[in-house]
């Protein structure tokens, strides 16, 4: 578990984590693609250290290979179905905070499983993410969504990747749950569940910040006011249900909810008119 300064995780194009972290992924991730971020309000202090002392304890069970701990079976290291960002952020609200209550899955991945079987066994951002909001509701604590747009014109290239495409010709891969989506291209979200994540986010947005590639400064933007949290989700819940049945039927029709970031432009923040930029950062 690493610790990055927001900034430099999203804008950053050096990294403080030294010369193995990875452009678009540790540091410089707005360049890459669009991130949503939840604020979340009156957490206690008490809460947030729990939570720091757990992220040091899964790094001291890293460095000693440690195995059968109360949060994974297997060795503690990183694996992308078995113990990857979603679960260590689970185990740490469930153990560190004290979330009993939050469910955070322990695949059991055999060998020859299909990419669809492995995937509905893990733990994933999105659902970690909306399990988590549940849970500070209940706690009393407010939520508002700020967009952190992609950045349209970046022409970097990751020497590791293949095919070798631009930044500026990367999908965005947000949000996505474990749903019947899975066998759809990324950014073709139609499932019940990745949208109703996607309304959700857009409902409680307050703010979108956009890169301006001329001046090189961030603009922040204010583009709506937020919904409360059972507001938020009641809708969510409406428009998503009647959207997926919607594009079941593969009919054309006006979709009721509104996605979040699901147009890259400035001018669109949101998927509505923005009021115009607030202020601007270096």
């Amino acid at each position: 578990m690493t610790r990055t300064p927001k900034a430099e995780y999203l804008y950053g194009t050096r990294s403080s984590l030294g010369p193995t972290a990875e452009f678009g992924l540790d540091f410089g991730e707005a360049y890459k693609r669009s991130v949503v971020g939840v604020r979340v309000y009156g957490v206690p202090k008490a809460e947030r250290a729990a939570l720091a002392a757990y992220f040091a304890r899964i790094n001291a069970d890293y460095l000693a290979r440690a195995r059968n701990t109360e949060y994974h079976h297997e060795e503690v290291r990183y694996d992308y179905m078995r113990f990857n960002c979603a679960k260590s952020i689970g185990v740490a609200f469930k153990y560190g905070a004290g979330y009993h209550g939050l469910v955070v899955r322990e695949p059991k991945v055999l060998p020859g499983f299909s990419r669809v079987v492995k995937a509905a066994q893990s733990n994933v951002p999105t659902e970690m993410a909306m399990k988590l909001m549940r849970e500070w509701h209940k706690r009393g604590r407010t939520m508002d969504v700020v967009l952190y747009k992609k950045y349209p014109g970046s022409t970097w290239v990751d020497p590791h990747a293949e095919p070798k495409v631009a930044f500026a010709g990367l999908p965005n891969r947000f949000p996505s749950t474990i749903s019947l989506d899975f066998t759809n291209d990324e950014g073709e979200y139609e499932d019940y569940d990745n949208l109703y994540a996607m309304y959700l986010l857009y409902n409680l947005g307050k703010y979108s910040l956009a890169l301006d590639g001329e001046t090189r400064l961030v603009e922040i933007w204010r583009s709506k006011t937020p919904m409360g949290y059972e507001r938020a989700a009641q809708l969510a819940r409406v428009n998503a249900r009647s959207d997926s049945r919607s594009f079941l039927r593969r009919l054309p029709f006006i979709p009721k909810g509104e996605r979040v970031g699901a147009s890259p432009d400035k001018d669109y923040l949101y998927e509505s008119t923005g009021a115009g930029p607030v202020k601007q950062i270096k």
